[in-house]
């Protein structure tokens, strides 16, 4: 992640599952005071861990890669 941000201006979130691009994009700009380009999500599987002989999975996350203008960090 940090070379997207330092080499492509792009940064990671883990958003809410049920946000769309829209609501991620004026979220990011409200909050940060930045000019947003582009928004790529993408969904993640929850991984499997144990506990003992019991065994359950991690949430699901939403992962979203948001590409800034030019000069915002």
């Amino acid at each position: 992640a940090v070379n997207l941000a330092q080499e492509q201006n792009k940064y990671v979130f883990f958003v809410d599952r049920s946000a769309n691009k829209i609501e991620i994009r004026n979220a990011i700009e409200e909050l940060f005071n930045v000019k947003v380009l582009a928004v790529n999500t993408m969904n993640v599987k929850g991984k499997k861990k144990r506990v003992g002989r019991y065994e359950g999975l991690t949430p699901m996350r939403k992962k979203a890669i948001v590409t800034l203008n030019e000069g915002d960090k």
